[in-house]
């Protein structure tokens, strides 16, 4: 079954990060939020990567970019926990959050400050 992928993992992949192996496993018909594919690409030419050299990592991990839509936006509110602030939960990873949910998918993270979320949240696996 396919799971979805939150940008931490698959930065965590393209730089041969702790977890890279387990993401490497479970790319194959991965999907990851237009929201978090634009993160990664951020943070790819952020850290001095071209942008053209970004777009061909992200294209090469053969990850299936799902369209961010009103939908996804509405998951959100509908998710939203109070402790969120308090644990940092970005919008990047809400929209994770919200699209695995929407997509009724696992979202796979390696950020831990995910640790704990239950009541309508979708399953979350840690790759650290």
């Amino acid at each position: 079954m396919a799971k979805l992928f939150d940008s931490s993992a698959v930065l965590a992949f393209l730089y041969n990060e702790t977890g890279a192996d387990q993401v490497a496993v479970e790319l194959s018909g991965g999907l990851i939020s237009s929201v978090n594919a634009a993160e990664v690409l951020k943070i790819l030419i952020r850290n001095e990567v071209s942008f053209d050299d970004a777009r061909l990592a992200l294209l090469k991990t053969g990850l299936q970019v799902v369209d961010f839509t009103g939908k996804h936006a509405e998951r959100i509110g509908q998710m939203l926990c109070p402790d969120w602030r308090k644990r940092g939960i970005s919008l990047g990873d809400q929209a994770c959050l919200a699209t695995a949910l929407e997509a009724n998918v696992t979202a796979v993270t390696a950020d831990r400050n995910w640790s704990g979320l239950k009541n309508n949240h979708p399953k979350i696996q840690f790759i650290r």
